[in-house]
């Protein structure tokens, strides 16, 4: 391994110099196989590693995100795929082993914000993860090794120059940090806080029943958040994020933002979506971007425009609000965490139209008696974790 690597420049191509090194003088745990990764792609790579690694530990199975700008647009577990999952993620056509599964889950969560994304996997990347990133758009991959068919595979990518990095599975990190902004030091702990059922044990709410299904999807959440850009909210479902809030500076737009990407992914799995008739030749960022308007209010200004031409062999019929509303009331068992106390019970009520039955949270708001009000309105489980999970 080397002691440090010289990168092209730093966030923007003005800031030069760039490198990583340990200021210890030691050996970096890492290693480059192919490519040449930026400043950001490592920021991306050791953020998500670390949240692979946590998912993994905490709950015994493989487990793989999908980061777009230091933030999850997904993350998920290498759980099996059913036949719609498969269809919606676009992988009914490949064999799936588990670290596969977790990263058809991670980068399907929200397939418009992974465009481009780093990957890290929790396990070996193995020729069936491979050859379903050599078809997507991608920077890069972490993951603690390769398979050399995979290996092979991943160096044709994107002419040879696609990023590919291994990591030292036993490498700890320091316990202190640091870290310079306008030329002034700044030091603190590392966020070692270890999120597993016993965060949960705190439960506020009239209804306590909180299936060990919720409690996997409630951990995943919260290691996902414990690496997002604050403040930050996450929904899971099934062993999968399936909407993330980040980088907002007020929590209702987060639970917003993050409601509305969770609303998309069960849109996805709409009988007329599953059919709409696609054109052979289309490339697969434009079927996404695509699907994702004609989910959305814009899509009958495309119908007037007769763009839809350019995409699909006959004209789909519109899905109108109506049926959206009818759709997504199908959409239950949700669970929901939030990196910090939620201030006022417009979140829950937000949370409840997005099938919410679940939430794990902080606690510690002056108001979190209305919370839980609004929670015990609905029948909603909520556990107080204690734990804030700000990342920035």
């Amino acid at each position: 391994m080397p002691n440090e690597i010289s990168l092209k420049y730093g966030c923007n191509p003005n800031q030069k110099p760039s490198r990583i090194f340990l200021k210890s003088g030691g050996a970096l745990p890492v290693e480059i196989l192919n490519g040449n990764p930026g400043y950001i792609n490592f920021l991306d790579a050791f953020n998500s590693w670390q949240l692979v690694k946590e998912l993994k530990e905490a709950t015994g199975y493989p487990a793989a995100a999908s980061f777009k700008h230091v933030s999850p647009a997904g993350a998920a577990l290498g759980l099996p795929l059913d036949a719609t999952l498969r269809k919606i993620y676009f992988v009914d056509d490949l064999e799936l082993s588990p670290i596969a599964c977790a990263y058809a889950r991670a980068r399907g969560a929200d397939r418009m914000s992974s465009y481009g994304d780093w990957v890290a996997l929790s396990d070996t990347c193995d020729r069936q993860t491979a050859a379903l990133l050599a078809r997507e758009v991608s920077d890069g991959i972490i993951a603690p090794g390769y398979t050399d068919e995979a290996l092979e595979i991943l160096k044709s990518k994107r002419g040879g120059r696609y990023n590919v990095v291994k990591i030292d599975n036993d490498y700890t990190p320091s316990p202190i940090e640091q870290r310079d902004v306008f030329g002034i030091t700044f030091e603190q702990g590392r966020n070692d806080a270890r999120i597993d059922e016993s965060a949960l044990q705190n439960i506020v709410t009239e209804n306590r029943d909180l299936p060990q299904s919720a409690r996997r999807d409630l951990i995943i959440a919260l290691i996902t958040l414990k690496y997002t850009q604050s403040n930050s909210v996450c929904f899971a479902k099934d062993g999968q994020v399936i909407g993330v809030g980040a980088g907002q500076q007020s929590r209702i737009h987060c639970t917003r933002l993050a409601a509305g990407k969770a609303d998309n992914w069960y849109l996805r799995q709409h009988p007329r979506v599953l059919s709409l008739p696609f054109k052979s030749d289309i490339r697969r960022p434009d079927r996404d971007n695509t699907i994702d308007v004609y989910i959305s209010e814009y899509w009958l200004d495309v119908l007037k425009d007769g763009v839809w031409e350019n995409f699909f062999t006959s004209k789909p019929a519109p899905l109108t609000p109506e049926e959206k509303r009818e759709w997504l009331m199908g959409l239950s068992g949700v669970s929901l965490a939030s990196d910090a106390f939620f201030p006022f019970g417009d979140n829950i009520e937000r949370a409840h139209k997005t099938g919410v039955k679940y939430i794990a949270q902080p606690g510690g708001s002056i108001r979190d008696d209305n919370v839980i009000e609004t929670c015990n309105k609905y029948g909603m489980v909520m556990a107080f974790t204690g734990i804030r999970l700000f990342h920035h």
